[in-house]
């Protein structure tokens, strides 16, 4: 009877630290989607600059972590290469998409990630998903759907050209949808440690070549003020604990759960909008969010857990790390014996 009161309590206490984690996380998304907001309502156009020095702080943080640990790399370098590639270009569009649309739209257009990650998974996994599932994302794209017609002008949508914003929000998904098809991935069957950290290095590597393409008259331009130096180290720091939350909230909870939480953070964005900006929203938000609960509900619903991810490695799937200092010595033999 004890055992069985203690399962109970232990799995009450587990639910409840996996529904504070997932409302942190969307807490702290509509953080980094108002400072991001904010910068560039106050002039700052260089969306690739902000989010370098987020992957500069993974690189400290969890490249200290890495190199204590003296492990290999379990992942071939060049994967995580393109992964770097596609979470800059991500973070890139829709950052950018802040200059002409509103963070309401910005943050709702966001779901559409869930729509991508279906497809891809469908060509490039092979995952097989059923009727109430593909009726859940079909509801999630109607309700995004309003959000384009609000912000083409039937509604009034906030923005300079609100249009071109979500446009930018949608294509911005898509990389999202292969970053996180990818990083998932990886944190799944790897280690989370080494996968944030090599994330940050050619995250902060392809920033830097793009920064000095497209954005250096951009912040030559700028003018750096108090209040644009403390948004951008909010948005640095508010990325950097969603980059590090997130892996494990789907750990622990798994993709249903977390997107359900994380769809509360388009509620955080109307109020953002309301009381911060002073700005009205348009009532077909309102439904467009309603028709977008109903859709991941109804997804969430039926979804079942997905077949075991194949291993990278030919051999043995659970290898563990191995000390550099091992690798070393051998080559040292070798050397020797020759």
């Amino acid at each position: 009877m004890n055992t069985s009161w203690l399962r109970r309590h232990h799995e009450l206490l587990r639910t409840l630290l996996i529904l504070f984690l997932g409302q942190l996380v969307s807490f702290d998304l509509a953080l980094t989607s108002f400072t991001s907001s904010l910068l560039a309502t106050l002039g700052l156009d260089a969306p690739i600059t902000q989010t370098s020095f987020m992957y500069l702080s993974l690189v400290l943080v969890y490249g200290s972590i890495f190199f204590y640990r003296r492990q290999r790399l379990l992942v071939p370098w060049y994967w995580y290469l393109l992964l770097g590639f596609v979470d800059v270009q991500g973070n890139y569009l829709v950052n950018k998409a802040y200059q002409y649309s509103s963070i309401t739209s910005v943050t709702i257009l966001d779901c559409f990630t869930i729509a991508w990650v279906i497809a891809l998974t469908w060509i490039f996994l092979g995952t097989r998903y059923s009727l109430w599932q593909l009726l859940g994302a079909a509801l999630c794209v109607v309700g995004l759907g309003l959000v384009l017609l609000s912000d083409s002008g039937v509604g009034g949508g906030g923005g300079s050209r609100p249009l071109l914003g979500d446009i930018l929000v949608i294509a911005g998904t898509l990389f999202y949808a292969m970053s996180n098809v990818g990083e998932e991935f990886c944190v799944k069957k790897k280690d989370q440690v080494e996968v944030v950290f090599m994330i940050g290095v050619f995250g902060f590597l392809v920033s830097l070549c793009e920064i000095a393409i497209f954005e250096r008259s951009s912040l030559i331009s700028v003018e750096w003020t108090s209040e644009m130096i403390l948004a951008l180290v909010g948005y640095t720091i508010s990325f950097f604990l969603f980059y590090t939350l997130v892996p494990y909230v789907l750990k622990l909870s798994g993709a249903a759960l977390f997107n359900l939480s994380v769809l509360t953070s388009d509620m955080w964005a109307v109020v953002i909008r309301i009381f911060v900006y002073d700005q009205q929203v348009d009532w077909l938000y309102y439904v467009s969010f309603l028709i977008v609960v109903v859709g991941i509900i109804t997804y969430s619903k039926t979804e079942k857990d997905p077949p075991p991810l194949p291993v990278i490695e030919d051999d043995d799937p659970n290898v563990e790390y191995q000390a550099l200092n091992e690798d070393n010595a051998i080559w040292r033999d070798n050397a020797s014996a020759s």
